[in-house]
């Protein structure tokens, strides 16, 4: 008989779940500038982006819990390090990221040549002028996402797709478009080429960490520690502007 964890529809549901959290979050924004009498709220709250993402990742830990729960196991096991190849999972981890900053970094900037027409055109779309509060407030974003992201698509979702599906490869392949396309929402910009452009540019690095978690997943606490730094060379890149 099948049981009801491999009927949950919740394995599923993750791969979109970040997606409607921040496109949900930046409503929630708009609505309060118009609130407060504000104009232009979308386009006004798509500078929020760092706030949205902050309201999505407390969104996914609170969910990722719930549903770890729900199975009789604990959200704690993500962030447990073997004690045995410690040290070897961390040079393999910093080795890793090495590697994932340029499979990150060109495709963007390619793409935004490519897609928008300017890579800088682009970048002045989404790094929108932020009060200097709203700068540091946007700190909790890169804090807050080692703990959201990288556990929703593969912690959490690839390796019970993978149960579902009998197949590691396709449910890698899923969790990793869905860890690309979000960022379409973040922020949900209405404008094709702009939100393309988000869609794909961290494809390849998508596709690239999910496989270091699938032939490696002991290294995924290594690669949420790493995520939160890198998400913190992002915030800083408001103050080179």
């Amino acid at each position: 008989m099948t049981s009801d964890r491999s009927r949950s529809p919740w394995p599923w549901m993750a791969l979109v779940s970040r997606t409607a959290f921040f496109a949900a979050a930046q409503a929630l924004i708009a609505l309060f500038i118009v609130g407060i009498g504000g104009t232009g709220a979308w386009g006004t709250s798509a500078a929020w982006w760092m706030l949205s993402a902050t309201i999505a990742n407390v969104a996914s830990f609170v969910l990722l819990r719930r549903l770890f729960r729900r199975e009789g196991a604990s959200y704690r096991e993500l962030l447990r390090f073997s004690r045995e190849s410690f040290w070897k999972d961390l040079a393999l981890a910093v080795g890793g990221f090495v590697v994932a900053g340029p499979v990150a970094m060109f495709p963007m900037r390619w793409l935004g040549d490519a897609i928008v027409g300017s890579y800088d055109s682009a970048i002045a779309t989404m790094f929108r002028p932020l009060p200097v509060w709203g700068l540091w407030l946007g700190l909790l974003f890169p804090l807050t996402i080692a703990f959201a992201e990288l556990p929703t698509y593969f912690g959490y979702a690839m390796p019970r797709l993978e149960r579902r599906l009998g197949n590691g490869w396709i449910a890698w392949a899923l969790a990793s478009l869905a860890l690309s396309f979000q960022h379409a929402a973040l922020p949900l910009v209405f404008d094709g080429p702009f939100f393309l452009w988000r869609a794909l540019m961290y494809l390849p690095f998508a596709f690239y960490i999910g496989l270091v978690v699938k032939l490696r997943p002991r290294l995924l606490p290594f690669l949420m520690v790493g995520h939160a730094l890198i998400d913190i060379a992002t915030w800083a890149v408001y103050f080179t502007l």
